[in-house]
């Protein structure tokens, strides 16, 4: 499996998505007019990702530093298919990354958090 490398723009998020490490990282803002295109191949790699490994673990790194409505509704589609996938038993970390002044980013972490039962979900201050 390839890794997927999307760089950022002035409305989307860096995106670096690495096989053998077992790890994506997500920086960045995110307000892009169609999100779901954007985070199309996104979602089609984790499919991939966790229909061909057996059981190893994913970790996500996100470091937002602000996105939209569509973008939420994005990010909480993902945790949910891997949420899925954690209570089916591999191993899901998630590292919600948020400047201590960001006080959005620290609620959309919180409220992402609340919505998932199995993942290893981590809220940390930078």
């Amino acid at each position: 499996m390839d890794n997927l490398t999307i760089e950022a723009t002035e409305l989307t998020p860096s995106i670096s998505m690495d096989y053998a490490g077992q790890r994506i990282d997500i920086r960045g803002e995110s307000y892009a007019e169609d999100t779901a295109a954007f985070y199309a191949p996104v979602f089609q790699w984790i499919d991939a990702y966790l229909s061909g490994q057996d059981q190893q673990p994913l970790t996500l790194d996100f470091s937002m530093i602000y996105l939209n409505s569509s973008t939420s509704k994005m990010f909480m589609d993902l945790f949910e298919n891997l949420d899925e996938s954690a209570q089916d038993g591999r191993h899901v970390i998630v590292n919600w990354r948020y400047d201590e002044d960001n006080e959005m980013s620290l609620m959309y972490g919180e409220e992402f958090k609340a919505d998932v039962e199995a993942l290893s979900f981590h809220l940390i201050a930078e």
